[in-house]
């Protein structure tokens, strides 16, 4: 009998899925692929080096926008191209540039709007089901009557 194959991931799937920057990970890492077992014995259990660059970085873009509460469009617009430390990070959080205060504003406004029409969406679909409840149940056969 032949162990069945397990899927693997690249390691630059791996490396978005865990959050971390793929060339600060080692070099074993980087160069092999990675199986669904190994992702989720790192997940559960995560080794020292993962669990550095979580806390000090270099961070990916999409977890530099997260933390700075921005779009990745945003930290693009402000200049940020590169990966940034935890350090880094707290630096433009502590005094922020005024590019960071204006796509905060952006993302907040963008965040509600799509909230905003999330809700409008949710609401015409109770009241569509709630014709449609109401039209169904006008139409549904009455109950016969019994001569006596």
């Amino acid at each position: 009998m032949t162990p069945k194959n397990s899927q693997t991931m690249k390691p630059e799937t791996a490396a978005k899925k865990l959050g971390i920057y793929l060339p600060a990970a080692p070099q074993e890492f980087q160069d092999s692929p990675v199986t669904r077992e190994a992702y989720a014995e790192l997940q559960a259990n995560p080794p020292e080096w993962l669990a550095e660059l979580r806390r000090n970085g270099p961070h990916p873009r999409p977890v530099v926008a997260q933390k700075l509460n921005v779009s990745i469009s945003g930290l693009t617009r402000g200049g940020i191209t590169e990966p940034l430390t935890t350090a880094e990070i707290a630096e433009l959080l502590q005094s922020p540039p005024q590019w960071l205060v204006v796509e905060r504003a952006t993302h907040a406004a963008v965040r509600a709007e799509t909230l905003r029409v999330k809700e409008e969406k949710r609401k015409k679909a109770a009241t569509k089901e709630a014709r449609e409840n109401a039209a169904a149940k006008r139409e549904a056969p009455k109950g016969t009557k019994r001569n006596s």
